[in-house]
């Protein structure tokens, strides 16, 4: 049976948003229905490149029109909950870019919205990467036995000063919410949460974050306030710990890894997308000691990226069923992430609120 084609309507014409509708285009399942933006020009090449028959300065407009069903959300995080709330009002489906919201105050506001629409975050992208799917099985199957330590430290050295300064949106919290952390933490909480089917509950956070070293400042734009490196130790329930690292513009060499620590073995994994990957699965044994073996190789193909949260979306649309991440997982990212906010503040232990929300 042929799937009925989602009615899709973009608001965001200008990094994220042509990455979506080329990868809704590509994927069969959508009809490309309208877009919007507030810059004439985006909005214009975009309906332009995508044969799409209907424009708008204001997304707000965009979601008055009746042939849109669903809606993915790809402009600053400052402004797309006000838009996903107008949304779900109007009977509208959402895909939000990464990250969810501001806050988990206005995480909670859009499961509240939801009801029975559908609604996920983009923050899930990486774990459409087929070596990520086959590290979640392996998870999944028990092969690592109780779960001990799941950590990730990605460092990211500093280029040379740019010609021209990154988006000032990056690193502006009264724009983004946050720095590194709402930029790339997400993608790594939503990944290792995810990749251990989203049993990891965590409970506490001691956490700290640093703005850009002075010798780096001019590669970020004037008025940049948020942090661009954090780490944070969180406990969770049943003993388990769950270590963050990341930096960017760091005065360090590229460094990177994820590791998840079972009773029975580990498992070494890259997050991103490349070739070659491998899965390598180190499991302990009393006659031999520690015997490693590569579970998975393969390679992997970048689109993924855009287009498994884009196909996924309208799949649960049709199948009637919630996103790979949906707002409660997010809800969960989000919540920590603004624990980690508040820890390194205070300087502090806190504790991580997710009452009411089961992910």
């Amino acid at each position: 049976m042929v799937m009925k084609k989602v009615r899709l309507g973009v608001i965001g014409c200008g990094i994220m948003g042509p990455r979506h509708l080329n990868a809704a285009m590509k994927t069969g399942l959508y009809e490309l229905v309208a877009v919007a933006d507030p810059v004439e020009e985006r909005v214009r090449k975009a309906a332009q490149d995508y044969g799409v028959k209907k424009s708008y300065l204001d997304g707000a407009a965009l979601l008055e029109d009746q042939d849109v069903e669903a809606v993915i959300l790809a402009l600053p995080t400052n402004v797309r909950t006000k838009l996903a709330l107008k949304a779900f009002a109007n009977g509208i489906h959402v895909l939000n870019e990464k990250p969810v919201a501001m806050n988990a105050v206005e995480a909670r506001q859009l499961i509240k919205a939801r009801k029975k629409l559908i609604a996920g975050c983009c923050s899930s992208r990486f774990r459409f990467l087929p070596g990520n799917e086959a590290a979640a099985d392996f998870i999944a199957s028990g092969a690592l036995g109780n779960l001990r330590m799941v950590h990730c430290r990605c460092i990211i050295a500093a280029d040379p000063k740019p010609e021209k300064s990154p988006p000032a949106w990056r690193l502006i919290k009264a724009l983004n919410g946050g720095g590194i952390l709402v930029n790339w933490g997400c993608y790594d909480m939503d990944f290792l949460l995810g990749i251990t089917g989203w049993t990891v509950k965590p409970e506490v956070v001691l956490a700290q974050t640093w703005k850009v070293p002075p010798v780096f400042e001019p590669n970020v734009a004037s008025g940049s306030d948020a942090e661009t490196y954090y780490t944070a130790l969180i406990r969770c329930a049943g003993g388990v710990v769950l270590s963050m690292e990341r930096g960017e513009y760091m005065p360090a060499q590229n460094d990177r890894g994820w590791h998840i620590v079972g009773t029975k073995g580990s498992l070494t994994l890259n997050m991103a997308s490349g070739a070659p990957k491998k899965l390598i699965f180190d499991e302990g044994s009393t006659e031999k000691g520690v015997v490693s073996k590569v579970i998975w190789e393969g390679e992997e193909s970048s689109e993924l990226l855009i287009s498994g949260p884009v196909k996924d979306f309208a799949l649960a649309i049709r199948e009637k069923r919630q996103p790979r991440t949906s707002l409660e997982n997010a809800f969960v990212v989000q919540a920590i992430t603004d624990a980690i906010y508040l820890s390194a503040e205070q300087n502090k232990a806190v504790k991580i609120n997710l009452k009411g929300i089961k992910s």
